[in-house]
């Protein structure tokens, strides 16, 4: 259940892309990160990362060298090193959980068919025409009082998934600002730049919401009622209340990092169109 979208982000000038420390040998969090299908995961965000970076050059840049920036963000978003970041976060966060329970889950029929739904969800919110349909279609529902609601609901409130989704964004919007002034492309104090990102709260939080709940809806929506109750139950456990914490951590630290590196490529870039 990673929810982090695509957003603007970063981190501070001493963060580069660099290879992770060996990871701890752990064979039930590789075989969870296995069933958990990191891998795919990392590659639908990698995608999104590229879109976004195209719109940003599109506001930002109008008169930028599209080939180029695509070459700069390409290599940021490189999916070798954002795998071995992931990895290396997830077996810090997780260190001394027990991961049976969720590895037992996962390895499930329900497991696998969850997995399955929600990658083909967040690949299907790649088309925004597809991500405005389901976000329309949770409004219905919800005006309906449907049950499906009702759990998505439940699932969102005991994972506080909107709020960790709101500072997650809040952050890597901070860490883009800091890219962009730390690669001179802005002349921002500490002090511009939080108070433009917390401007932005009220909006992220209700785009949030409304992005979480109609993904929500699109992944479930294929499942029976009691398999969605299973599932809220792994969630509502201390081991799944772990993984939640762990993929938050992780998927933070990732983008705040790929935010900053943006940040500093598009001032690279329009440092370049001034000369």
């Amino acid at each position: 259940m990673s929810l982090f979208r695509a957003a603007a982000g970063a981190l501070c000038a001493a963060v580069i892309w660099a290879m992770p420390a060996q990871a701890e040998d752990r064979p039930e969090l590789d075989t969870l990160l296995e069933a958990l299908r990191m891998t795919d995961t990392v590659d639908i965000m990698r995608e999104e990362g590229l879109a976004y970076a195209e719109s940003l050059a599109l506001e930002m840049m109008p008169d930028a060298d599209l080939d180029g920036w695509q070459a700069s963000v390409e290599r940021i978003y490189d999916t070798d090193k954002m795998q071995n970041l992931v990895e290396e976060r997830m077996t810090q966060a997780l260190k001394g959980e027990n991961l049976a329970s969720l590895n037992e889950f996962f390895a499930s029929d329900l497991g696998r068919e969850v997995v399955e739904l929600e990658l083909s969800a967040r690949e299907a919110f790649l088309d925004p025409e597809v991500e405005s349909a389901a976000k329309d279609q949770y409004e219905d529902l919800s005006r309906k009082g449907a049950l499906i609601v009702d759990q998505i609901e439940t699932l969102i409130e005991d994972s506080d998934l909107i709020e960790h989704n709101v500072m997650g964004i809040l952050n890597s919007n901070l860490m883009l600002y800091r890219g962009l002034a730390d690669g001179g492309a802005y002349d921002l104090s500490e002090d511009d730049m939080l108070l433009d990102v917390w401007s932005q709260e009220d909006g992220v939080r209700e785009d949030s919401a409304a992005w979480i709940g109609a993904y929500l809806l699109t992944a479930y929506q294929p499942l029976e009622d009691d398999e969605v109750d299973a599932y809220i139950a792994l969630w509502q456990s201390d081991e799944g209340q772990a993984l939640n914490r762990a993929l938050f951590a992780t998927f933070d630290r990732m983008y705040e990092e790929l935010s900053y590196l943006v940040g500093q490529a598009v001032a690279q870039h329009m440092r370049s169109q001034k000369l």
